[in-house]
């Protein structure tokens, strides 16, 4: 069924906030421990290879993939396992964890080593090892990603440099402190995917990002740098394709379905540096921020170091924490207990004060319509909120309230402060559960 509303509305032009856009990337040392969660991305939980007690290297495989749609998980710290069990975790449910505690030493795993390539299905298997998944937030597997049946019918490999959620800059900071290494993890994905172009997407607040690739770019026919505008969600993939290639993802398809991969840049980036390497991903860079961060920082992070670590090294919170948010603030995920530990896909930590996490009182829709003139998916919120009211499974249906992409847009934009993004979230429950019968 095709869209029966606009496509490629406004979005919303939240602030960018992007305080640290100018810091550079620093190391934090090493954490008291790291508690590393077995579910760090969609599909199926990694399964344990260790036991408490256990000495382990850095880079050392402590879970194995649970499947196709699956990612192992490796150690980024030499030391010992001291626990092995269901935790909570930063992401608000519970998962088997293994916990190390490091020696020190940051003795590498005499394994790791460059891997040998030399077909597609070897780079496939390389990049499952790598324990890569989406660093942009979704903790997509990379390796089913870039597992194709057809060669031709993917021809565009779109890297996602827009960053557009506010406060957010690891990504910039990528751009502008590894590009070589972008551009080596591009090279490598179109000569063994066998992609003719290549679009890097990056929004136009991001001037020193665009200068840099363009450089690196001129002279190559199938690379080429592609200025977005500065509009919250443009790095929703589908809206990131469409801006990019003008193409449309269809209802309930797939990137590939519109003849693309869309690739984070901080993954493509790590792909390079394990293919030269052979270290898995075991530590990510991370933007520390908010309100009531002392110092904000970009900081390179061992994933699963406690979050209350990285906040006590960008100097500590100098008020009362309303919010701890890990992400960004459109979509981040809040954090209950900052004694749990970060993951693969996130990319920020958020410190607010509770003035600025209280939400507004809400009032009565005054019909104004903004919040369908922001949705980027061109979806009726007003629309579907009366149908989810008076439970009409089939009118959610034609309204495709599957499309929503949970950013939050109508949300903001609305000027009597409902929580319009919530009710959406609940239509689509309806609706899913309203299919399945």
């Amino acid at each position: 069924m095709k869209n029966i509303f606009k496509r490629a509305a406004k979005g919303a032009h939240v602030p960018h906030l992007k305080n640290t856009s100018d810091v550079a990337t620093v190391d934090m040392p090493l954490p008291s421990k790291i508690v590393l969660s077995m579910q760090q991305h969609i599909g199926a939980p990694a399964q344990p290879v260790v036991e408490k007690g256990d000495e382990v290297c850095v880079g050392s495989l402590v879970g194995k993939e649970g499947g196709f749609v699956s990612a192992p998980i490796y150690s980024g710290v030499s030391g010992t396992v001291t626990d092995v069990r269901e935790m909570l975790t930063s992401n608000g449910g519970k998962a088997t964890c293994v916990e190390i505690t490091p020696d020190g030493k940051q003795t590498v795993d005499p394994a790791i080593a460059p891997p040998m390539i030399n077909t597609y299905e070897e780079f496939t298997a390389a990049v499952r090892a790598s324990g890569l998944v989406g660093l942009g937030g979704a903790g997509f597997p990379t390796s089913v990603k870039l597992t194709l049946k057809n060669f031709d019918t993917v021809d565009t490999l779109v890297i996602n440099g827009a960053e557009c959620e506010p406060y957010i800059t690891a990504d910039n900071r990528e751009f502008l402190e590894h590009p070589e290494d972008i551009m080596s993890g591009i090279a490598a994905v179109q000569k063994w995917c066998q992609i003719k172009n290549v679009i890097i997407g990056i929004e136009a607040n991001k001037p020193e990002a665009i200068k840099t690739m363009s450089s690196l770019c001129a002279g190559q026919s199938s690379v080429t740098v592609k200025e977005l505008p500065s509009v919250y969600p443009q790095g929703a993939e589908k809206i990131l394709i469409e801006s990019c290639t003008g193409r449309e993802v269809p209802r309930g398809g797939l990137p590939s379905d519109a003849g693309c991969i869309v690739m984070n840049v901080g993954s493509i980036a790590f792909l390079a540096r394990y293919l030269a390497t052979g270290m898995p991903l075991t530590a990510r860079r991370l933007t520390v921020d908010g309100d009531l961060i002392a110092d904000k920082k970009n900081v390179n992070v061992i994933i699963g170091t406690p979050i209350q670590e990285v906040i006590d090294f960008c100097g500590g919170a100098t008020g009362e924490i309303g919010e701890i948010i890990m992400g960004g603030p459109m979509m981040g995920l809040s954090v209950m207990d900052p004694s749990v530990s970060t993951l693969k896909q996130n990319n920020a930590i958020l410190v607010m004060s509770r003035e600025k996490a209280t939400l507004p009182e809400a009032n009565a829709c005054i019909h104004c319509g903004r919040c369908i003139e922001a949705c980027p998916m061109g979806l009726s919120p007003v629309m579907a909120a009366k149908a989810y009211r008076l439970e009409k499974v089939e009118e959610l249906d034609k309204l495709m309230v599957d499309l929503c992409m949970d950013c939050g847009c109508c949300t903001f934009v609305c000027p009597a402060k409902r929580p319009v993004s919530g009710t959406m979230k609940l239509a689509k429950a309806m609706q899913k559960k309203g299919a399945k019968k």
